[in-house]
């Protein structure tokens, strides 16, 4: 008993010379700077985990401003701004699995070996920088033309990616988490450079476009066209075209076939979940879930939600999309369920400050729109309301009675923000920019009018034949006698111009297993 309490005294006293000794340790680390690194370093161990793309928080403990910074690539050329220079390594090795997902692309570039349709081309561009983009930009350069590029969101830019593309030699001015300062400060530098002038536009929300037409209008007398691919940025073009203000020919990529039902149906419904899961860590079966708006987007999302056993219930002012909907979901308005969600709608306060002060404790919002205009962020930063940062992309919004809602990236595009996109989806979409930047860029002069226009049909077939060998799918082909009774081309175009698609999403789910039937009988 003896020699136990004498153990036991040792080990208590060794215990608190521990103790003491991790205070004083604690003690030695008073100031900011100190406390911030371990926060950063713990905050990235958290997520090293997590694909690059997703880049919650920079690898980089250097806080400098990036224009603040003089980088160079190791061939000496310093016509960039981004992170960080030295992530390009990394960078590269992401464009290279993006590339195994990108068929067509791929496909452009094997065939435009002999020739360079877009020699002479010089395109400015404001996208999401991601892995798939860089996949387009450098195509887009064998192709023959020269690349300047801008991010179109403050959030999306994947810095790695970035910084392959700057040690590749293009001119890329975009890091994550920029201010809106930088944000304009970096669509400017690719725009207003001493010796270049971009002659082909590709854009995503028009933000490219509207500081082009404030800042640089004369710019526009050697544009020879616009290529837009979001729902804001087409929006735009039309009012610009309705006022007579449209000095240069459009092409409305979005609601191009390949596009709409394609990325913006699979893409938002892979992604929301993704968005949501790595962000929140949310159980999605038996929340109640409030879609605004059934376009191609809100299927998408729907689709997801309710696999997952999420009760959803949609909102829609356009009866034709309410009653194509009512087969599905339930339409009903309101505003105190756990989720908000809301696909892109080219519109501003969808959400306003009078039902997210409705909303119920815990209530998830977001947007899946390009722009922060869909829900009303501005009305939330008041005095009477406290935000708190509890992850990258996630902050509670505390009301004065203890109640919180959950706000994901700011009230910008959730996929892109907070997550990763399929790549073979966005293949699709940035083969559909590449044509119409070639269909635009060797137009003769008087096909296209100062107006927006739509893909055209044959290009956009084009498009499906292209990732069609990805699936090893053959096409039947039309006797001479069938082209001839049905008056079509045994080529194509295949529909006229108002046809319009079935819902893709369900047709393909029924020929997989359709095809799964025939295999199994031979």
């Amino acid at each position: 008993d003896v020699f136990i309490k004498k153990k036991l005294s040792l080990h208590k006293h060794s215990m608190q010379i521990q103790f003491a000794d991790q205070k004083q340790e604690f003690n030695k680390r008073p100031s900011k700077i100190g406390r911030r690194s371990l926060s950063r370093s713990i905050s990235q161990s958290s997520t090293d985990s997590y694909s690059s793309a997703a880049s919650y928080t920079d690898s980089s403990d250097d806080e400098t401003s990036p224009r603040d910074k003089q980088q160079k690539n190791s061939k000496g050329n310093g016509d960039f701004c981004i992170k960080n220079i030295k992530q390009a390594d990394f960078g590269r090795r992401e464009i290279e699995i993006a590339e195994q997902e990108m068929p067509a692309l791929m496909a452009l570039r094997k065939r435009a070996q002999g020739e360079k349709p877009l020699a002479g081309a010089k395109v400015v561009g404001c996208t999401h920088i991601t892995a798939q983009t860089a996949v387009l930009m450098e195509t887009l350069s064998a192709l023959g033309a020269q690349c300047r590029w801008a991010a179109c969101n403050i959030y999306s830019t994947q810095n790695e990616v970035a910084a392959a593309l700057a040690e590749g030699g293009f001119s890329v001015f975009a890091w994550k988490g920029e201010s809106e300062d930088d944000f304009w400060w970096c669509i400017d530098r690719c725009v207003n450079v001493e010796g270049w002038q971009p002659n082909m536009i590709l854009d995503d929300g028009g933000d490219l476009t509207h500081w082009i037409y404030k800042k640089y209008p004369n710019m526009f007398k050697k544009i020879k066209g616009i290529v837009e691919e979001s729902v804001t940025g087409v929006h735009r073009l039309y009012q610009l075209s309705k006022a007579g203000k449209l000095c240069v020919p459009a092409m409305n990529v979005n609601d191009s076939v390949t596009k709409q039902k394609f990325d913006n149906l699979y893409c938002c419904r892979e992604s929301i979940l993704d968005g949501l899961k790595r962000t929140t860590d949310v159980m999605f079966g038996g929340k109640q879930v409030v879609v605004c708006g059934y376009g191609e987007v809100g299927k998408g999302c729907c689709a997801a939600l309710k696999a997952m056993g999420s009760i959803v219930y949609v909102t829609e002012i356009d009866p034709i999309c309410a009653l194509f909907l009512l087969s599905h979901c339930s339409l009903c308005v309101c505003s105190d369920l756990f989720f908000l969600f809301l696909p892109p709608s080219g519109n501003k306060n969808v959400v306003v400050r009078e039902y997210l002060d409705r909303m119920k404790n815990g209530c998830i919002v977001c947007n899946m729109g390009h722009s922060n205009t869909e829900i009303d962020v501005a009305s939330l930063r008041t005095p009477e309301l406290t935000w708190e940062r509890v992850r990258s992309q996630v902050d509670h919004v505390i009301w004065p009675d203890g109640k919180r809602i959950v706000l994901l990236a700011e009230g910008r595009l959730l996929n892109l923000s907070c997550s990763t996109v399929p790549t073979f989806v966005l293949s699709i979409t940035a083969t559909t920019q590449a044509l119409a930047l070639i269909e635009l860029y060797n137009a003769p002069e008087g096909r296209y009018k100062q107006d927006v226009y739509l893909l055209p049909k044959k290009m956009d077939e084009y498009v499906a034949s292209l990732h069609l060998p990805t699936f090893d799918a053959h096409l039947t082909e039309l006797t001479d006698e069938q082209a001839k009774y049905l008056g079509l081309n045994k080529n194509g175009p295949f529909k006229p111009n108002y046809y319009r698609y079935g819902n893709i999403l369900f047709l393909a789910v029924h020929m997989v297993c359709v095809r799964r039937e025939l295999m199994s009988l031979m």
